[in-house]
């Protein structure tokens, strides 16, 4: 099995998301010892917005210059890591009610057309089926439906839509909100989440 593991958040050791996500992958390594992970740290080394070169190239133009090139290529082994995955662990924290924008230039990388989805007389069909994605997400406050400020949540609701997109239909949330209302509600947060990844069983 491929795994996949992408991380987003800017705060390093002090991120909720990033130990959510790295439990989830202990969780699926520990159930399938002979899983590759590829691992991208999109913080510690971003791979900045989405030129318009860069788009160019990803719809088969030639670069023009050697920085262009290198990006490309970069992209590209984004995009075939991402297909090539059987497990896709999503590291998501909540940036005012949206991603993290080091998140958002990955995502960029990984919506093409023509390899991830394909316009057809019948609608848009997503390429990249056949995988699992697993949000870490994490929240300061509460977003769950039913909540107030639900209408505010523009995170998970945006990727679960966006891999559904790409064909994706295992697609699961393991969500810690309400991470800064109080020590005692972010505990209580965080304990609920690891449970749930406790009972995480291997892909099928």
């Amino acid at each position: 099995m491929k795994l996949l593991h992408v991380d987003a958040s800017i705060l390093g050791d002090h991120s909720a998301s990033r130990r959510l996500s790295d439990s989830i992958v202990k969780r699926l390594t520990a159930l399938n010892p002979a899983t590759e992970v590829i691992r991208y740290d999109l913080a510690a080394e971003p791979i900045g917005h989405l030129t318009g070169a860069e788009l160019l190239a990803q719809r088969g133009s030639t670069p023009e210059d050697a920085a262009t090139k290198e990006n490309a290529a970069r992209n590209a082994k984004a995009l075939d890591d991402f297909l090539d995955a059987d497990v896709v662990v999503v590291g998501a924290p909540m940036y005012n009610f949206s991603l993290p924008s080091q998140l958002k230039a990955w995502l960029d990388r990984v919506a093409v057309a023509g390899k991830t989805f394909r316009y057809t007389p019948n609608g848009v069909e997503g390429l990249a089926k056949g995988k699992r994605v697993i949000i870490a997400s994490s929240r300061g406050n509460f977003y769950r439906e039913g909540q107030p400020a639900a209408g505010l949540d523009h995170q998970e609701k945006y990727l679960k839509g966006f891999f559904t997109f790409l064909g994706v239909s295992d697609v699961t949330a393991i969500r810690a909100e309400g991470l800064g209302i109080s020590p005692e509600s972010r505990n209580a947060a965080m304990a609920a989440a690891s449970a749930e990844i406790e009972s995480l069983v291997a892909s099928h």
